[in-house]
């Protein structure tokens, strides 16, 4: 066992991100079940949702899970209050400031893990008193850092800068994939876009098979001004890159991104008009897989290839 599979009390170092519109209970306790760490999306969930979602996963399994809070979240003290009152034993933060809410979980004895996009971050999320950080490379998919820094340059970077474990994140979906993290400095793997195209995951169908269907170059960053995202490119999508390439200015961007707009693209299956933010590493999913099973395949792929590359 490693330094993250023992923080986490997990039999791989292998995660399930918390995704928006994707990863309710379902899906988190078959990760866990599996021996990996299933996380809840809270993003995309009112307080009382998530608290339904946490007590349905506790029914599910007997094995650690956790809850990913985007710190942004305009009911944020109300989720705080919920994952600790439902004693959720890891908390993965992201999209905001680690030092407003890190103490508060801390003290509520919680493993807390923040993502970054930075070494520059990572060093302040140590400082904040996280047990563990997420890098995360820009090949990933949804919201993104601004630094477009690539997840084989951020590992080895973030490694540099912090003490704590790193778990890598961003275009990985295969065991060889998580071999050349771990070569890098990582200690886990937090995999999104391969664990949306899974029965479990509570995403629309529709939208699963655009993810199977997707090739190279079908996703792209987008919304800079705002916060930067990664999606599939769809009409929604050209009509935003128009308007970037025309100069519009954040509030225009805000007029055509509008509202639910996430929502109607993953959870309700619209893919003309809707947001579908998934990885570059899309263009290597090929199949609908049940979350368990690729869990172990990454697990065995990961081993194998360490065998290999030993002989």
């Amino acid at each position: 066992m490693n330094r993250i599979s023992q923080l986490f009390h997990i039999q791989y170092p292998i995660i399930q991100a918390g995704m928006i519109w994707a990863s309710g209970w379902r899906l988190a306790s078959a990760v866990s079940n599996a021996g990996g760490l299933g996380l809840l999306g809270a993003g995309s969930m009112y307080p009382d949702v998530l608290r339904e979602h946490i007590r349905q996963c506790r029914q599910t399994t007997n094995k650690p899970f956790g809850v990913n809070i985007p710190l942004l979240y305009p009911d944020i003290q109300q989720l705080i209050d919920i994952v600790i009152a439902e004693k959720v034993p890891i908390v993965f933060t992201s999209a905001g400031n680690p030092r407003t809410w890190t103490p508060v979980l801390k003290a509520a004895g919680i493993t807390v893990v923040h993502v970054v996009s930075s070494a520059f971050f990572a060093a302040k999320s140590e400082a904040a008193g996280v047990d563990a950080v997420v890098a995360e490379g820009f090949e990933a998919g949804g919201h993104n850092g601004r630094e477009e820094t690539t997840t084989m340059v951020l590992i080895p970077a973030v490694c540099e800068q912090v003490k704590i474990p790193v778990i890598a994140a961003g275009g990985i979906a295969s065991g060889k994939a998580m071999t050349a993290a771990f070569a890098l400095g990582a200690e886990g793997v937090q995999v999104g876009s391969r664990f949306v195209a899974t029965p479990e995951a509570s995403s629309h169908p529709h939208f699963k098979q655009a993810i199977i269907d997707a090739r190279e170059g079908d996703t792209m960053l987008a919304m800079k001004k705002l916060t930067p995202v990664r999606l599939l490119k769809n009409a929604f999508f050209q009509r935003i890159k128009e308007a970037e390439d025309n100069g519009a200015d954040p509030e225009a961007l805000k007029v055509l991104l509008g509202r639910a707009r996430a929502k109607a693209g993953m959870f309700e299956g619209n893919l003309e008009e809707g947001e579908l933010e998934i990885g570059q590493v899309s263009a290597l999913i090929h199949t609908l897989t049940p979350a368990g099973d690729i869990v172990r395949e990454i697990w065995e792929e990961f081993n194998e290839t360490i065998r290999r590359l030993h002989q």
